[in-house]
């Protein structure tokens, strides 16, 4: 699997010129736990891996970015399964 990446879908002109420099905090954010969550990695289920990684995440934004931050779960899954499978590196 590649580096996990964060894809926004902005609703309005507002959104769409935060888009670029949010995505980029929100997936350095979500590399730098994906790399925590690997690293501590000691054979837990699917489940705790996917909240883990969402947990890390947003621990390293700021506050306001990691309260508005609603990820596609079934994507943040995907990569915990990757992290399960030893695919992530």
């Amino acid at each position: 699997m590649s580096e996990p990446h964060v894809t926004l879908e902005p609703r309005d002109p507002v959104q769409e010129k935060l888009r670029g420099p949010l995505e980029e905090q929100l997936t350095s954010a979500l590399q730098v736990a994906a790399d925590r969550v690997r690293d501590g990695y000691a054979g837990e289920p699917v489940e705790q891996v996917c909240q883990r990684l969402l947990d890390e995440t947003r621990a390293g934004l700021h506050p306001d970015i990691a309260a508005g931050f609603q990820p596609d779960m079934d994507e943040f899954c995907r990569v915990a399964i990757a992290i399960v499978r030893g695919e992530v590196t």
